[in-house]
């Protein structure tokens, strides 16, 4: 098995974000303002090597080069699907696996990340859960995953613009190194400079964690939802038994009042459990008070499941009547489907 082996005493410097290499820096004399420069090298310049990096004083190079690396996380595989969705698979350096998906879109392309080697949340519907949860990820493995592909797609016309946090594992559940990696991505004077607008976290629904992120960032909130009352909730997703929808919305609100922002709410249709128009009509009632937009995602079949994808014309009558409502609501067509690389295929899987 081929491993990357990180040396003696050596962190890559991507787990840093500016305020942590700023801090590093003081406690080793050198001063704080230096970690802009170094972070353009490995940012904006995508440079691997610290000895290149031409506008720092060769003793601080050494320095940097005894205590830091910078990794590109290795590809194992790339797939590329009939509609030209890409699928990397990236081999960890102990051995696991991950998968990001690139979207084409008609003038960008949007980047689904991954933040968990599995997941621990068990949906039902998803492909992910079937692999339970390993372990998180590191700060430097998910901001390789923007790094190295927006890497590979900067000569392009068509630009990585958009990130969605929505490929495998719940990324509330490493929080911390998500909000870490969510400041580098939108560091937009020495990070990797997208925009808060263009970035979307996407949570199952783990309510403290939500109290948090209003205060910890300003990127877009999405809930994967998939139900408008608790019963069936709770069947597809364990995680609704800690916190139920009425608690959950609460918290959504709260959220959307304090960041003058829509939240994204997610929901699968899934063939005779949670398609119906009367469905439809207690989803409206249950997400009226709420700022909010919807995303019907037709469910995406898969190995392992049972669910079964309802037909177009039950997706259109669901998504009239709550268009009906108000509602903005998009139906959002599946990319990547012969290739697993839809939302709830993921499964790191190496054939």
């Amino acid at each position: 098995m081929w491993l990357m082996m990180t040396p003696k005493n050596q962190q890559d410097i991507k787990q840093f974000t500016r305020h942590d290499l700023s801090v590093w820096l003081a406690e080793h004399n050198i001063k704080p303002y230096r970690a802009d420069q170094i972070l353009k090298w490995v940012y904006l310049r995508q440079l691997d090597d610290f000895s290149l990096m031409t506008d720092i004083h060769k003793s601080l190079r050494l320095t940097l080069n005894d205590h830091f690396i910078i990794q590109r996380l290795k590809k194992q595989k790339i797939t590329i699907s009939s509609d030209n969705t890409q699928k990397y698979l990236f081999q960890l350096d102990d051995g696991h696996h991950i998968e990001s998906v690139l979207i084409p879109e008609k003038n960008h392309y949007t980047l689904c990340v991954s933040t968990q080697v599995g997941c621990a949340q068990g949906c039902l519907f998803c492909r992910t859960a079937q692999l339970g949860f390993i372990r998180n990820l590191r700060v430097d493995e998910i901001i390789g995953q923007v790094r190295d592909i927006v890497f590979e797609h900067n000569t392009t016309e068509r630009k990585v613009s958009n990130i969605v946090f929505m490929g495998m594992g719940e990324p509330f559940a490493n929080y911390n190194n998500l909000i870490k990696s969510l400041s580098i991505i939108t560091d937009t004077d020495y990070g990797l400079k997208f925009s808060q607008r263009k970035v979307t976290v996407s949570t199952v629904g783990l309510v403290p964690q939500i109290k948090r992120f209003s205060a910890d960032s300003m990127v877009n909130l999405a809930i994967s939802l998939n139900a408008w009352d608790n019963n069936t909730r709770n069947y597809i997703m364990p995680i609704n038994q800690a916190y139920p929808i009425e608690y959950l919305l609460k918290e959504c609100q709260i959220h959307a009042v304090a960041t003058k922002q829509r939240v994204t709410f997610e929901y699968i249709l899934i063939k005779g459990l949670n398609d119906s128009e009367n469905d439809a009509k207690n989803l409206a009632k249950l997400l009226h008070p709420i700022k909010c937009k919807l995303n019907l995602i037709p469910f995406n079949e898969h190995n392992g499941s049972h669910f079964l994808r309802p037909s177009n014309d039950t997706i259109e009558k669901f998504q009239t009547i709550l268009l009906n409502k108000d509602f903005t609501v998009i139906v959002r067509k599946s990319k990547g489907l012969d290739i697993n690389a839809a939302c709830g295929q993921l499964a790191a899987s190496l054939s």
